[in-house]
């Protein structure tokens, strides 16, 4: 004699979005050009400004990415000075050093984009 138990049903699944990649989740965590459109692109005046104005909406979340970006700063520093202050690693330091270097511009080109967008007069 066979028994047949019955499987309860699964719950019921939410309409959520397929999971994102880790790959782009780490991308969108460190760059900030997804959050913007390209004005250039506007076939009219009305999509022009309506970019415009979606980029200085967006421009708020700039900040939040100068933190990041000043925190990784400080990271790639604190790693090149380590290496060749504490472990005597020359190349290990100037990579660090120079990681530490190109963060420093990424964080003067967030300010300025940060600037315009915020205080400018752009339309």
């Amino acid at each position: 004699m066979t028994q047949h138990t019955q499987q309860p049903d699964p719950p019921p699944s939410s309409p959520a979005r397929p999971e994102m990649p880790f790959r782009t989740l780490l991308y969108r965590f460190i760059f900030f050009d997804w959050l913007f459109r390209d004005v250039s692109a506007a076939r009219n005046l009305f999509e022009r400004h309506a970019a415009l104005q979606h980029n200085k909406y967006m421009s708020r979340y700039l900040p939040v990415y100068l933190r990041r970006w000043s925190i990784m700063a400080t990271f790639d520093f604190g790693l090149g000075f380590l290496f060749e202050r504490g472990l005597q690693a020359t190349v290990l330091s100037a990579c660090f050093f120079t990681w530490w270097c190109m963060t420093l511009v990424g964080m003067v080109v967030i300010f300025v984009c940060w600037v315009f967008l915020t205080f400018g007069r752009l339309s």
